[in-house]
Parts: C-alpha cells; sequence; structure tokens
C-alpha cells in the first residue's frame, strides 16, 4: 500500500472502511507474526480489550467479532457493537476473510466491501486461543482480542512491551468497555 493512499483497511474487529494515514515504514522493521494459527481453534467470538481508535469503531461499545468458517476455505466475518453505551443500539458489519500465507495462516486480508481488502496478521496469540493480537504491517491499525470480555490480570500489560518492541506506539491504544463478568 502506497504511503498517504485510501484504502479499505478493515480488520475483523473493525466495523467500516476506513482511509489509513500511515506511519513512516522506511524506519519500521518487517512486523512479525505468530508461527502457526490453527484456523478451526481461531474461529469463534473474541471481545476486543483494546484498539487504536477509528472512525468506523466512533460510539462503539462491547465490541465483538464473531468468525465461521466458510464452505469454500474463507471465512465468515460479522462484527458487532453497541453505539454509545453497553445497552444501545446494535450496530453490525458483515464481511469475509481469506488466508493469504498458507504456510502459517497468521497473515490474513479481510473484506468487508469488495474489491477492497485489508492486511489481517495475527501478531500474538495465546497459547490456549484465550487471547489474540491483530495488526497491520504499517502499525496504523491494532487490536487486542480476548475469548473473555476482560483479560487475565497483568496479560495487557505484558501485551503492551512486547507490541512497543514490533514498532507499534502503543499509547494510541484505547481500552474498550465490555460488560462486567458476573
Amino acid at each position: 500500500m502506497l504511503r498517504f493512499a485510501c484504502a479499505a483497511l478493515i480488520l475483523l474487529s473493525g466495523l467500516a472502511v476506513g482511509c489509513a494515514t500511515t506511519t513512516n515504514r522506511n524506519s519500521l522493521p518487517t512486523l512479525e507474526t505468530v508461527g502457526q494459527v490453527d484456523l478451526p481453534r481461531y474461529l469463534g467470538t473474541w471481545y476486543e480489550i483494546a484498539s487504536f481508535p477509528q472512525s468506523f469503531q466512533r460510539g462503539c461499545h462491547g465490541s465483538v467479532a464473531l468468525y465461521s468458517a466458510r464452505p469454500d476455505g474463507e471465512i465468515d466475518v460479522l462484527n458487532r457493537c453497541r453505539l454509545d453505551s453497553l445497552s444501545g443500539p446494535l450496530k453490525e458489519a458483515t464481511g469475509r476473510a481469506r488466508v493469504v500465507d498458507s504456510k502459517t495462516n497468521s497473515k490474513l486480508e479481510v473484506s468487508f466491501f469488495r474489491p477492497f481488502w485489508g492486511a489481517y496478521w495475527v501478531v500474538e496469540l495465546g497459547h490456549d486461543y484465550e487471547y489474540a493480537v491483530v495488526g497491520h504491517p504499517s502499525r496504523d491499525y491494532l487490536w487486542v482480542l480476548s475469548r473473555t470480555p476482560q483479560l487475565a490480570p497483568g496479560l495487557y500489560e505484558q501485551l503492551l512491551a512486547r507490541l512497543g518492541r514490533q514498532g507499534y506506539d502503543v499509547s494510541r491504544l484505547e481500552l474498550t468497555e465490555q460488560p462486567k463478568a458476573d
């Protein structure tokens, strides 16, 4: 993608199309992804714990992404959030994801409005698939995801440290309001 080019950069946690204003990629190391993603284990529900603010998620609370297998080998994506509060009106976006690196399955791309596809790279993944971090090689997009509405204590800080070493400006991350556990 060219610097300052407007592109559809929708990641599985996004809810609409956004235009990238990119960082200086010349000084960034290549973004490292996880070694392997078992796609059947990755499918299911993910709660957004934190993300870089994006215009297409403005007003979202309780953001959740649901991924399911398609017969053609791609992945159906359903993103949901509540507008303005956890009890606000439901907002949904449907899309499709496809693997672009079949050796690792850690590099995918997602589309909510074809023909535009955006990079969806899994840069962190819990051993038991209890959390994931999804980013873009530009470092302009970042989502911290969990199978539950809250992360285990201390894990978020550990993720921040590792993401900082990957070239992400973690000070841009904003926590996402999620329902409290019962």
